[in-house]
């Protein structure tokens, strides 16, 4: 695995180290202003691994299926960024503080709404993610070097469609 790989991992697990970080310091330590200053943070891994695998293009590498992952993971983490921290946040509340209303489960009719409204934060995460990896094909300019960056586009235009036909099915097929 290349540098860009690692960048991606290490992206990952910071996103939710700062997370964490972010949900002790504003229950557990009651420093509010702190806790929100680190939650804030989360956008500059997005930019410091955009920065990362830019010049890592930049410098003559051949485009690779982690070239793409990194524009899938910058897509993905500002569409659901939010919604994630919120996930993390009442989950925190209710079991490490015991303090939050239990996360409720969903089902049938309001299960569909949600994993629909998540199905556009989908096409969010896709037309960012798209996005990059055009800019970088239309940058690089090179065909040979950049035929893994248009294969996992299309794969990742296929996967939401895939996602469109669930979201949808859900209402027709409600969970139970």
């Amino acid at each position: 695995m290349n540098i860009i790989g690692w960048l991606i991992i290490f992206s990952e697990i910071g996103f939710w180290i700062v997370i964490l970080l972010g949900l002790m310091f504003r229950y557990v330590f009651r420093k509010e202003k702190i806790g929100l200053s680190l939650l804030a943070l989360t956008p500059v891994i997005d930019l410091l691994l955009l920065i990362a695998t830019s010049v890592d293009l930049y410098r003559g590498a051949t485009a690779t299926t982690i070239h793409a992952v990194a524009a899938l993971y910058i897509g993905v983490s500002i569409a659901f960024g939010k919604s994630m921290i919120r996930w993390a946040d009442e989950r925190f509340q209710y079991y490490v503080t015991n303090t939050g209303p239990k996360p409720k489960k969903r089902k049938g009719r309001e299960y569909a709404q949600h994993y629909f409204k998540s199905f556009l934060q989908h096409i969010l995460a896709y037309s960012i993610g798209a996005a990059l990896l055009w800019l970088m094909i239309l940058l690089i300019n090179d065909p040979e070097r950049t035929d893994a960056l248009f294969n996992f586009w299309r794969i990742w235009s296929i996967a939401l469609g895939a996602d469109f036909l669930y979201a949808v099915s859900l209402f027709v097929w409600p969970k139970r």
